[in-house]
C-alpha cells in the first residue's frame, strides 16, 4: 500500500513499531489496524537517496487494503507507451571488441 507520512507520523512509526500515517482527507493520524485489526508491524524503515521518500517494510496481519485485498494494487494497469531500453554504449563497444556481430537494422538486407 502507499500511505502519507509527515515527520510526526514517521516519529510515531519509528518509536512504536506500528505503521502510522497522516490521513490527508480526515486530517488526523491513524495507526494501520487500530480500527480494522489489520496490523502493520514494522520490520525496517529506509530513506531514499534524496531523503524525501520512506520505505517501511512490515509484517502485514490481514489485508492491507480497505477493500479486503492483500495489496492495494490489484493489477489494474493503465495503458502506457512502453519504450525499449536504449543500448548501453559501453556494452555495444565491448560486444564489438569481443567480435560479437550486431543485429542488422530492421528491414536491412544481409
Amino acid at each position: 500500500m502507499v500511505g502519507w507520512m509527515d515527520d510526526e507520523a514517521l516519529r510515531r512509526t519509528l518509536t512504536t513499531g506500528r505503521a502510522t500515517y497522516w490521513s490527508r482527507s480526515r486530517r488526523e493520524y491513524w495507526v494501520k489496524g487500530d480500527t480494522s485489526g489489520n496490523l502493520q508491524l514494522v520490520r525496517s524503515v529506509s530513506l531514499d537517496c534524496d531523503g524525501d521518500t520512506v520505505l517501511v517494510q512490515v509484517d502485514q496481519m490481514g489485508p492491507a487494503c480497505h477493500t479486503g485485498s492483500r495489496s492495494c494494487f490489484d493489477g489494474r494497469t493503465l495503458p502506457a507507451t512502453v519504450i525499449d531500453p536504449p543500448i548501453d554504449p559501453a556494452q555495444a563497444r565491448d560486444a564489438r571488441r569481443a567480435g560479437v556481430a550486431e543485429e542488422p537494422a530492421r528491414g536491412a538486407q544481409p
